[in-house]
C-alpha cells in the first residue's frame, strides 16, 4: 500500500493547485455543524485551511466524525482544494476524507478570559494564533543572533549555569544548594566569556539568565534568554558599531522570513525594514540628559540611571535604536572602567529600542586595572576572593576587550509589539509564577 503524503497547509496554499486532491493533518481550530454540512478551519504549524465536509461526499461515520469533532482534536484530512474567496486565505478543502487521531475533550479556553488564566493554562494557550506567531518571530530572531555571529568567526561558547560569583549584583541572585555546599545561578555568561577571549578571540553564547529581581512589571523576567558576545581587541566604539548591525540583521532577518506573523501581531513588515536601513545615533548619557532636561521639562539628576518614564521620554526625539554611552561610574558593574577622557563615567552603553521598549542591549569595555575592581568588589561588601580566578585574566597576557548582552525576551516584544513581555517566552518565570 502506498503511504499517504501530507500536506502543510502554507504549502498547499503557495501551490494554489485548484481542483487537485491534498491530504493535510492537524488539529480543529474552529468547527460549526448545520445538519448535512460541517464548516471546519483546521490548523498545522504552518497555517489555517478552511474544510468543508458535506454529508454524501464522503462515508456515512466519516461525517459522523466529523460532527462530533470538538476544536483542538486532532485529524487527517483529504479533499480537493477549491478557491473560496470567503475563506481564510481565500481557498478551502472540499473533503472526501476524514479521520479522527484523538478526540478532544471541550476546551476550557475561551473567548475573553483573563491574562492570569491565559498563563495558568500556557500549556494550551501557547497554540494560540498570536502566541504561534510570536514563538516563529523567536525563533527566526535567535536563529538570526546564530548567523550573525557565526558569519563573522564567532566562536560558539558555553559558560556554567550554576556559578559561585555575582556579576550584575547580588541582591538578585538565586541561591541553589549544591551538595554540601551553595553556589547560585547565573546572571550573565560573561565572566568565563572574558577567560574564553583568550583562546578564542571572539565568542557568542545563547542562554538562560536568572535575576532575582522583585519586580511586577510588565517588562521583568526572573529566568529570560540572553544571546552574549566577547571580543578581544575591540574598543567601546568598535562595540556599539557590532551591537547596531546585530540588531540591523536581525529586523532584516525578521521581515524577510515572517511576513504572515507580521500580519498576524498587526506589525507593519515596512516599517521595521526602514529602520533596519537607517543609522543608529549614538549619544553619551549627559546628552540624554540635556535633551530630557531642555526638551521634554524632566528634572533629571546627573547620575541617576535613566528609568522606564525617562527612556521613553528620550525616544519621543528618535524613530530608530539610540546607543547612549557613558553612564556614572558609580552606578555600574564592578568590571566597567572610567573613561579616560571623563573618569565619572563609565566604558560602557546601551540600547534603548523604539516605542517604549527601553534597553534592549547593555555592555561595556572591561576594566583591566585589579586593584580598581578589588576596591568596587569591597565597597558593595563582596568576597575579592571568589574572584581570584577572573583576576588571572589579567596576570596572564591581558589584552583590551569588550562585550555586551542582547536581552532576547526584550528584542521579541519589540519586533513584535507585545504589550507584555510574559507573551515573549513560552513558559514565564516572575517572582510571582515558576509554573506550569
Amino acid at each position: 500500500m502506498k503511504p499517504i503524503k501530507f500536506e502543510k497547509i502554507r504549502d498547499i496554499l503557495d501551490i494554489k493547485n485548484i481542483d487537485k486532491t491534498f491530504c493535510i493533518r492537524g488539529w480543529v481550530y474552529r468547527t460549526r455543524s448545520s445538519g448535512s454540512i460541517v464548516f471546519s478551519v483546521i490548523r498545522d504549524s504552518t497555517g489555517i485551511l478552511q474544510v468543508t465536509i458535506k454529508k454524501g461526499n464522503l462515508p456515512e461515520d466519516e461525517f459522523s466524525s466529523a460532527q462530533k469533532t470538538l476544536i483542538e482534536s486532532s485529524v487527517e484530512i483529504e479533499g480537493i482544494l477549491k478557491e473560496d474567496k470567503r475563506a481564510p486565505g481565500g481557498y478551502e478543502l472540499k473533503v472526501t476524507g476524514y479521520k479522527v487521531i484523538n478526540y478532544a475533550e471541550p476546551f476550557p479556553i475561551v473567548k475573553d478570559q483573563s491574562p492570569e488564566f491565559l498563563l495558568d493554562q500556557r500549556h494550551l494557550w501557547i497554540r494560540s494564533q498570536r502566541l504561534t506567531a510570536i514563538l516563529k518571530i523567536r525563533s527566526t530572531i535567535v536563529g538570526a543572533i546564530h548567523k550573525f555571529f557565526r558569519e563573522r568567526g564567532y566562536y560558539e561558547f558555553d559558560a556554567p549555569i550554576l556559578q559561585p560569583n555575582q556579576c550584575e549584583g547580588g541582591s538578585t541572585l538565586f541561591e541553589v544548594k549544591y551538595y554540601d555546599s551553595k553556589t547560585f545561578l547565573s546572571q550573565s555568561w560573561q565572566l568565563y566569556a572574558e577567560a574564553a577571549i583568550f583562546a578564542l578571540e571572539k565568542v557568542y553564547n545563547m542562554g538562560p539568565t536568572f535575576r532575582a529581581e522583585r519586580s511586577k512589571t510588565s517588562r521583568h523576567l526572573s529566568e529570560f534568554w540572553m544571546a552574549e558576545m566577547e571580543a578581544a581587541w575591540i574598543d567601546l566604539e568598535g562595540l556599539t558599531e557590532i551591537a547596531k548591525e546585530e540588531v540591523r540583521y536581525i529586523l532584516n532577518s525578521v521581515s524577510k522570513e515572517n511576513t504572515s506573523e507580521l500580519e498576524i501581531l498587526g506589525r507593519d513588515r515596512e516599517k521595521l525594514k526602514s529602520i533596519a536601513d537607517k543609522d543608529f545615533p549614538t549619544i553619551t548619557y549627559t546628552k540624554a540628559i540635556e535633551i530630557l532636561n531642555k526638551k521634554e521639562n524632566l528634572n533629571v539628576e546627573w547620575g541617576k540611571d535613566l528609568r522606564t518614564i525617562e527612556e521613553n521620554a528620550l525616544m519621543q526625539h528618535f524613530d530608530t535604536p539610540v546607543i547612549v554611552t557613558n553612564y556614572p561610574l558609580e552606578i555600574m558593574a564592578f568590571y566597567k572602567p572610567p573613561d579616560p577622557k571623563d573618569p565619572k563615567t563609565a566604558l560602557c552603553f546601551d540600547m534603548i529600542a523604539t516605542e517604549g521598549y527601553g534597553e534592549i542591549i547593555g555592555g561595556s569595555q572591561r576594566s583591566l586595572d585589579v586593584q580598581y575592581m578589588k576596591k568596587r568588589l569591597l565597597d558593595s561588601g563582596e568576597n575579592v576572593e571568589n574572584y581570584q580566578w577572573y583576576f588571572d585574566l589579567r596576570k596572564y597576557g591581558s589584552v583590551p576587550h569588550s562585550g555586551y548582552g542582547l536581552g532576547v525576551e526584550r528584542v521579541v516584544s519589540w519586533i513584535c509589539g507585545i504589550d507584555n513581555i510574559k507573551d515573549s517566552i513560552p513558559f514565564p518565570r516572575t517572582m510571582l509564577r515558576f509554573k506550569p
